[in-house]
């Protein structure tokens, strides 16, 4: 896969270190993909709070 500057930048923005960092550590990998799950299970909670409220 080619790494452009605005992944780059975004992986720096979002999670502090660059792609070569995280594909080169796996305690960095590990990091990073807790942190997305977590992200992706808070973003459907309050996807599954705002159905909950339109749909009373």
């Amino acid at each position: 896969m080619n790494y452009t500057s605005e992944m780059e930048k975004a992986m720096h923005q979002s999670h502090g270190i660059g792609y070569e960092q995280y594909s080169r550590c796996v305690d960095s990998r590990l990091k990073v993909e807790q942190r997305r799950q977590e992200d992706f299970k808070a973003g459907q909670r309050i996807v599954a709070e705002v159905d909950r409220l339109i749909h009373r």
